[in-house]
């Protein structure tokens, strides 16, 4: 059973995924496919979906329009246990929404329009004291994907930490190529460091797992994750470091699979697992998700996953 629970922010996002584009056809023409889905995304949503759906207490704070796109990611939201009582519902602008291509080896291109996301600012985050009860972990994702919040970052992690929460943060893409001059200054605030290769190649200079972790030791993050993909992960701390491996699935859609990782790694650690144990089931977690389209079609529950990783 869990203790204490996750505090999470990001974006949340309607995806449509067409399945399979391995090539962009001309303009003008009709290609068909074999799938045109809807599903929830967005780097907060993802995040929040999988943690809950490991057994983990999870509130989500973020926006969307008042409009279906909106209904429906709260409705799979609040499906999966996740508290959507901060969720603001915005009458001005529509529900972040993504048309993703998806080719046959699951790698995606995205086009994304912010919607309420753009609009979602620090005012939406309180920190009172009833707030925050019960709650271990303030987790940041989309620390480049929300716009109007994306200045008072530091000012945030700041709050979190007065607070008493242990934060965490998940570095994402930055579109606006800003990279570690406007995410430095934000290390020394956190614990937990998720990042991706590419992301972490952008952000250090270094090409490999071991330079990334590196990098962000120096600056002050306690324990750096950096997810590898088919590899698994590489986790750097002040005591160890090691490799996780990945588990072999065949892959359809890899969208949303690194916000599933981040989502069952804290919950792993609010359930008292170690560092190992937690990105085993991060892992595990990952690996339902890139099985079917969608980011989170695929993740099972804390007990079936737990049941699949101990044959394996």
């Amino acid at each position: 059973m869990s203790s204490g629970g996750i505090y999470c922010t990001g974006n949340i996002v309607v995806d449509t995924l067409v399945r399979p584009v391995d090539a962009m056809p001309p303009w003008s023409t009709t290609t068909y496919v074999d799938s045109i889905s809807t599903h929830l995304g967005g780097n907060g949503a993802v995040t929040a979906y999988a943690a809950a759906m490991m057994g983990v207490r999870v509130k989500l704070a973020g926006a969307v329009g008042r409009d279906h796109a909106g209904d429906y990611a709260i409705e799979r939201l609040a499906a999966a246990g996740v508290d959507v009582s901060t969720v603001q519902r915005l009458e001005s602008v529509a529900t972040a929404e993504t048309v993703g291509l998806v080719n046959r080896e699951g790698n995606r291109l995205f086009f994304h329009e912010l919607g309420a996301s753009a609009v979602f600012a620090a005012a939406g985050l309180p920190f009172g004291s009833e707030m925050i009860r019960g709650f271990t972990f303030f987790h940041y994702g989309s620390v480049f994907c929300l716009p109007a919040l994306r200045p008072d970052a530091k000012r945030v992690l700041e709050r979190a930490k007065a607070a008493g929460l242990t934060i965490s943060v998940d570095s994402d893409w930055d579109t606006e190529g800003r990279w570690i001059d406007e995410f430095g200054p934000l290390c020394p605030l956190m614990e937990y460091l998720f990042v991706n290769l590419e992301e972490g190649t952008k952000l250090t200079g270094s090409r490999d797992p071991e330079g990334i972790g590196g990098f962000f030791r120096e600056r002050g993050v306690p324990t750096v994750i950096v997810k590898t993909g088919a590899r698994g992960c590489s986790v750097f701390t002040a005591g160890e470091a090691f490799e996780s491996p990945a588990f072999a699935v065949d892959v359809v859609d890899s969208t949303g699979a690194g916000d599933c990782f981040c989502g069952a790694f804290l919950a792993g650690l609010c359930r008292g697992f170690n560092l190992r144990q937690a990105a085993r089931l991060a892992n595990a977690a990952a690996a339902h998700s890139i099985q079917k389209v969608g980011c989170t079609e695929g993740v099972a529950d804390y007990e079936t996953t737990s049941a699949w990783m101990a044959q394996r």
